[in-house]
């Protein structure tokens, strides 16, 4: 479950997103609220994971609707070749390894909610509009441009547009086994 394999074009890796959102669905979907919005253990709970995914993709989504011109300009030329799924996903396990953390990207501190029926579908939806809004606004980006211009990642610096979709694949992944890991413990 939560595994996409190693996608590498942009279809592939806008499949591969829409996959993971799918089964988070089906997967998340089985939760009672309760556990939905507990935390597990001291890690957050499913909804901060959730909140966080879609704090971290509505920015990737942003940029891409941005000319890719503007981007080069921004950011610089990309290099003309990215790293593959495999190694960008060992970097940032090695970054987290080294403590990495989710700074301003971390999902905000809430109250338990007065009506959590509606503020969980409050929360899938908003991710996927987000994640919708990032399907979207990659489709329209050409193969050989996502090696041509540069997107800021806070922890890993400067990546290719391929690389920073490879980068929201492997974090959603990351995110959604952690959930099903800590469920399957009881954490």
């Amino acid at each position: 479950m939560f595994d996409v394999g190693e996608p590498e074009s942009g279809t592939q890796l806008r499949a591969a997103v829409r996959r993971l959102v799918t089964e988070a669905h089906e997967y998340l979907g089985a939760l009672p609220n309760h556990a939905f919005f507990a935390p597990q253990g001291d890690r957050w709970s499913p909804a901060e994971h959730i909140r966080h995914l879609r704090k971290s993709t509505a920015p990737v989504a942003r940029a891409l609707r941005v000319p890719a011109w503007l981007l080069r300009l921004r950011f610089g030329q990309g290099a003309g070749t990215s790293r593959n799924y495999r190694t960008l996903r060992d970097t940032y396990r090695g970054v987290l390894a080294q403590g990495g953390q989710a700074g301003r990207f971390a999902p905000s501190l809430e109250p338990a909610p007065t009506d959590p029926t509606a503020r969980r579908a409050a929360i899938m939806s908003a991710w996927d509009a987000a994640v919708g809004a990032l399907e979207t606004a990659s489709a329209r980006w050409p193969e050989a441009s996502l090696e041509r211009a540069w997107l800021p990642h806070p922890l890993l610096g400067l990546l290719t547009v391929r690389e920073m979709l490879e980068f929201t694949v492997y974090h959603t992944s990351h995110h959604l086994a952690l959930v099903a890991s800590r469920v399957d413990r009881g954490a």
